[in-house]
């Protein structure tokens, strides 16, 4: 028997929360890092949620012996989960042009400056832009495997926590 199955369900769901994100989140580290790719501003935007899930999935797991309230963790870790999933639908639609992103990390200039305020733009802009994908794996963007794998995790614990919900208590 695993250690992790002795566990209560709601810290079991906070575990793999936390190990998803951590992986996620280790992942976004890895390509920063190592592979040299910078990240944008929505980039990080879909990291915060991840910490949060991962702080929230390991405070689940050590309150262990209080199931409610490993419970309740474990639900923030889930719907951290699913908000970095959401952001990183965001921020795919915004890489492959499906809509508009945000003005100050797309790249976009607004009309109708002066000469002054143009100059004041164009030197403020920020390098890295948010609708160019760096990196892709089977036309997917980095945003849009964030999107997949975090989504698809938050929907499973979310469905095993609800089907389950009353075996634990």
């Amino acid at each position: 028997m695993a250690v992790a199955d002795r566990l209560p369900l709601p810290s079991r769901l906070g575990l793999f929360a936390a190990l998803g994100s951590g992986a996620l989140l280790g992942g976004a580290y890895f390509f920063q890092f190592v592979v040299g790719l910078p990240p944008c501003a929505m980039c990080y935007w879909q990291r915060y949620p991840h910490m949060v899930a991962i702080a929230a999935g390991l405070a689940a797991l050590a309150a262990f012996a209080a199931p409610r309230l490993a419970f309740l963790l474990a639900c923030v870790a889930i719907a951290a989960l699913a908000v970095t999933a959401a952001i990183g639908v965001f921020h795919a639609g915004v890489e492959y042009r499906w809509w508009p992103g945000p003005q100050s990390c797309t790249g976009a200039i607004p009309t109708g400056l002066s000469a002054e305020e143009l100059k004041k733009a164009l030197f403020g802009a920020k390098m890295v832009r948010c609708d160019e994908i760096p990196w892709s794996l089977f036309g997917i963007s980095m945003a849009g495997w964030n999107a997949i794998l975090s989504g698809g995790l938050a929907i499973v614990l979310a469905t095993v926590a609800l089907r389950e919900r009353e075996s634990w208590r």
